[in-house]
């Protein structure tokens, strides 16, 4: 599952921050990094919601006085708490709540986006196409400048409110 953690983390951006300053590579980055953990086939920190917020303290902390690489980078966190959701890991109470809920359950198998019926983890990852399918046709990303622009920046284009598309 790919497709589902993408398009949760920048579907639930999109809604949420409504920004157009967001970038949405960092976002998405965000939103399959815990992924990593799936090497090892246990969940850990990342899986946490100690990893995100720390994350977050992170990113805070080495960009102090660099505004703009510290709007990007904030994306990784972001991506990382919707994560969280979409995953399902916060079912797992002492997992989640790592340390404080109890520290036995880190690095525990399965990973929790994964323990699902496959039926579940397909449909899962055809509504992150499907969304990734709308983010795709509502910002207009068949022209060449709004995909040059998603690369080049990672923002995705402003349609403009006042034309009720936005």
């Amino acid at each position: 599952m790919l497709l589902w953690f993408v398009a949760a983390a920048v579907g639930a951006v999109l809604f949420v921050f409504d920004s157009p300053a967001v970038d949405y590579r960092f976002v998405a980055a965000g939103g399959v990094l815990p992924l990593l953990e799936a090497i090892t086939g246990r969940p850990y920190i990342l899986h946490t919601l100690l990893g995100s917020v720390a994350l977050m303290a992170l990113v805070m902390a080495v960009t102090v006085g660099r505004r703009i690489l510290r709007r990007r980078l904030l994306g990784i966190p972001i991506g990382t708490f919707v994560f969280l959701v979409a995953s399902t890991s916060w079912t797992r109470t002492e997992l989640f709540w790592w340390p404080v809920a109890g520290i036995d359950e880190l690095g525990v198998a399965p990973l929790p986006e994964y323990n699902h019926p496959v039926v579940v983890l397909v449909l899962l990852e055809l509504a992150g196409l499907a969304l990734l399918v709308w983010i795709a046709r509502r910002f207009q990303m068949t022209l060449p400048a709004n995909r040059a622009e998603l690369r080049r920046t990672g923002r995705l284009p402003h349609l403009g409110k006042a034309t009720g598309e936005c």
